[in-house]
């Protein structure tokens, strides 16, 4: 039986707007189309001004995680995938922790807990959009513009989650929320290595890639004058410590090799095809099992965290000493800075100069940052997968129902699921924990955008590119193929 609060969502699941699930098998070439629709709206909303606000004015709450939430300051993308996410984390920690008891055996209570996630999703963008708003997150609104400001964030964030759905659903290829990260991590990464509208205090562009080439220019004579300075190698490599660097050019590099590696060590079950004794297959349980969720749903926390944060400061003014335990704040051109509290340590260190300036606790910042990183990573990766549909009992009968077994164990769901269960657990809870040391020692070195989002980006791509390439398999037909490949 569901529980009640799912029960007390189902109203609102029934009147919500939803994508309805294909009725038919959607061809590899309509799955890119849709793809690429979606990231065409997604794009468009991310440069689309808010109507009526002065996106300069007011307070950035959150600068220090848009690059994760895929948002973008002043336009309707400003709440970005935040609110899916938090849904998400919402419901993972009241399941996980038992508050809401859902058999996910039972199709009808997983529909039920994936409606109720979307219904939470619209309420946290309500919730946010006036939490921003009374935040003066654009300075002072009248009420009118505060209502037309409300509208515009509240809808654009059912465009999102609607888009989502439409590609989770099988319209699309993989999920909008990884699409969004992808596409404003990629966007960032390479601005920060091209861009050359910016000039550093070395008088060179402040895009790396650009700052070499036009180093090497100036070494050569070519388009300057005779006495233009030529940078050494060694200011390039740390640079001033904030813009992009050749130290961080190589940690982004780095980070690209350890997802790549860790994404293709995997165990490896063998199979047999029941039907045909020949035909032969193996089920590989990835190293990073869950993939990219946990840092997901970690750094959501985080970032709601220091949102609420921030908007509690701005109404108490340091005045309540319990709730400066949660985080006290100064503001920096227009961001609002954590100075201590708990908001302070979950605040993603800003490269390794950061970390010297703040003195003696910048290591324990660190400290507490990423142990706490690893921790979520790992919890919330055993959690996911109870809830997301590839714990053992939900393999095993996957490859039963797609005719596959195992040689030398009967043909028995329970038999499947007891073999499953000695690899699966581990090898996620492995990877949550590799994961979360990761993303952690990415985001405290330093690279070209978040690490975090550096690792995401990797991560997504990868995963798009193994889709792909199933997709196109998919489509050669083959029977059992199709099955397994739904599953791998």
């Amino acid at each position: 039986m569901p529980s009640a609060f799912l029960k007390a969502l189902s109203p609102f699941v029934r009147v919500m707007p939803e994508v309805k699930q294909p009725d038919r098998e959607v061809s590899f070439r309509e799955k890119m189309t849709w793809t690429i629709v979606v990231l065409i709206v997604f794009l468009i909303m991310s440069h689309l001004p808010l109507y009526g606000v002065d996106a300069g004015a007011g307070t950035d709450y959150l600068w220090a995680m848009r690059v994760i939430l895929a948002s973008t300051r002043g336009t309707l993308m400003e709440l970005g995938i935040g609110p899916i996410v938090t849904a998400g984390l919402v419901m993972q920690l009241l399941s996980g922790s038992k508050i809401i008891d859902v058999d996910f055996g039972d199709p009808e209570d997983r529909a039920l807990f994936t409606g109720g996630q979307k219904v939470l999703a619209m309420f946290m963008t309500a919730f946010q959009a006036i939490a921003y708003i009374a935040g003066r997150a654009y300075g002072d609104l009248s009420p009118e513009q505060a209502v037309i400001v409300f509208l515009q964030l509240f809808f654009a964030g059912i465009i999102v989650i609607l888009m989502d759905e439409l590609v989770q659903k099988g319209w699309g290829l993989g999920s909008g929320v990884s699409l969004f990260i992808m596409t404003n991590v990629a966007g960032q990464v390479i601005f920060n290595m091209f861009n050359v509208l910016n000039i550093s205090d070395d008088s060179l562009p402040k895009g790396i890639i650009a700052a070499i080439i036009s180093n090497i220019l100036r070494w050569a004579g070519v388009g300057v004058s005779v006495n233009t300075p030529v940078v050494d190698a060694g200011s390039l490599f740390f640079r001033n410590g904030i813009d992009p660097s050749i130290f961080s050019l190589i940690i982004t590099f780095f980070i690209f090799g350890a997802v790549l590696y860790m994404e293709s060590v995997r165990v490896e079950i063998p199979l047999q095809y029941a039907r045909y004794r020949g035909m032969k297959a193996r089920y590989p349980i990835k190293l990073l099992y869950t993939s990219n969720i946990p840092v997901i749903l970690a750094q959501a926390l985080y970032a709601n965290i220091i949102f609420f944060g921030q908007i509690l400061w701005n109404w108490h003014q340091g005045t309540n000493v319990f709730l400066n335990i949660l985080g006290e704040y100064e503001t920096v051109n227009g961001q609002m800075r954590a100075t201590s509290g708990l908001a302070f340590y979950i605040t993603p260190p800003q490269g390794l100069f950061s970390i010297f300036e703040e003195g003696s606790r910048g290591f324990l910042h660190v400290l507490f940052y990423a142990a706490m990183m690893i921790f979520l990573c790992w919890g919330f990766s055993k959690v996911w997968v109870d809830i997301s549909g590839i714990a053992p009992r939900d393999v095993s009968r996957q490859l039963l129902d797609s005719g596959y077994i195992v040689p030398g164990f009967r043909r028995s769901e329970k038999v499947l699921e007891r073999l499953l269960q000695r690899y699966i657990p581990v090898v996620a809870g492995l990877g949550g924990f590799l994961v979360g040391v990761l993303a952690a020692a990415a985001d405290v070195l330093g690279a070209l955008s978040s690490g975090t989002g550096i690792l995401l980006m990797v991560s997504i791509i990868k995963q798009y590119y193994e889709q792909i390439a199933k997709e196109q398999l998919a489509q050669m037909g083959g029977e059992g193929v199709t099955g397994l490949l739904g599953i791998l």
